[in-house]
């Protein structure tokens, strides 16, 4: 410290290399699966208004034919066991696929994998409940491999989910922002019922998510490389340290989340 209480200049660059290097070992932690337990409890999410596994289990009871559409690395679905006797579950990230049939085939779960959301490998009818978490796909799809009767429960994240991180960071937009601008519940519930669906629920929120330090932000931004494409320490290394600055002060850095949930039947 000088004698007016700030910190000499060359205390600071060294400090902030520190950063650099501890942002880059957190950026090459191992991510595999869906699996965002090393920075569990570096962040916070405030809850939504539903609870998704809920929903799932109060109905798997009565059913006997399950769809997971997106299973990631097989680790909600695999949580849900014992599963009914015919389920099947899809995977379009090829990272995910070996994780997932690690996961699932001891369970009796046939992993597929999907490369497009207009046509699943599975007969018409084959399924009582199709479920699916933060996958795309195609509404006339689900309701051909749904029975009559059958239903389909999705929680989706929104066209603008986590926009904030981009701006804090003086990223472009995501991804999907830029293919699906208009995604949002208004727009999936109409699509489903173009396809024929009756929707028996329908809500949405923002829930804050919080970041307690900018190693765990760059964890979640290292696994989801469509929310800032091209996103590495090195690119934002000013922001980062910012950032991580921030937290160190008390601060951390929250970003709006951008959820909803569709609960539909196939009359």
């Amino acid at each position: 410290m000088n004698r007016d209480g700030e910190t000499d200049p060359r205390s600071r660059s060294a400090l902030d290399a520190d950063i650099l290097a501890w942002l880059r070992d957190e950026a090459a932690q191992p991510f595999a699966g869906w699996d965002f337990s090393y920075i569990d409890r570096r962040t916070s999410v405030d809850p939504l208004p539903w609870d998704y596994r809920k929903l799932i289990q109060r109905q798997l009871p009565e059913v006997k034919a399950l769809l997971d559409l997106g299973t990631g690395g097989g680790e909600f679905l695999a949580s849900l066991a014992p599963l009914p006797p015919h389920t099947r579950a899809t995977e379009g990230y090829p990272p995910n696929l070996p994780v997932a049939r690690e996961r699932l085939e001891p369970l009796g779960v046939t992993v597929r994998d999907v490369g497009s959301d207009n046509r699943l490998d599975f007969a018409d009818g084959e399924f009582d409940l199709v479920i699916d978490r933060h996958e795309s796909y195609d509404p006339a799809e689900v309701w051909r491999v749904l029975r009559p009767g059958g239903s389909y429960v999705t929680q989706q994240v929104s066209g603008d989910n986590d926009e904030d991180l981009n701006r804090l960071l003086g990223a472009p937009p995501s991804e999907v922002v830029l293919d699906e601008p208009d995604w949002c519940l208004s727009t999936a519930r109409a699509s489903l019922e173009r396809a024929g669906f009756t929707i028996e629920q329908a809500e949405e929120a923002e829930p804050l998510m919080r970041f307690f330090d900018a190693g765990a932000l760059v964890f979640h931004l290292s696994a989801i490389p469509w929310q800032i494409p091209g996103f590495s320490v090195d690119a934002y290394a000013g922001r980062l340290v910012a950032l991580q600055r921030q937290c160190l002060a008390g601060r951390p850095i929250e970003s709006r989340n951008g959820r909803f949930l569709l609960r539909a039947r196939k009359p």
